[in-house]
């Protein structure tokens, strides 16, 4: 099988998005955006993963069985992060008494 042939211009235009999406990350971080801090540096970081996974690492040009196992993969990190956060959220904290140090 044949390896695509990517034109420069396009690896060009991929490096460039990627320091202007790290530039953007370090913008946003000088701000406190209050809750939504960690949502907009994920999305960010996902923009930024998507970018290097499907040009950088020729996913956008792979068959569908590539495809399958990275979408398993994806799936398999998102089940392993919600069986994480059910854990942590269900937890029950155990009260301090009262003069107790930190």
């Amino acid at each position: 099988m044949e390896e695509p042939i990517v034109s420069v211009r396009t690896y060009v235009i991929v490096f460039v998005s990627l320091l202007v999406l790290a530039a953007l990350t370090t913008y946003i971080a000088s701000f406190d955006l209050g809750i939504w801090n960690t949502a907009v540096a994920m999305a960010i970081a996902t923009a930024k993963m998507a970018l290097v996974g499907l040009f950088f690492m020729h996913l956008w040009f792979k068959p569908g069985l590539t495809r399958v196992a990275v979408v398993c993969g994806f799936f398999w990190l998102g089940l392993l992060i919600a069986l994480i956060l059910v854990d942590v959220f269900t937890r029950n904290s155990i009260p301090r008494a009262i003069g107790t140090p930190l």
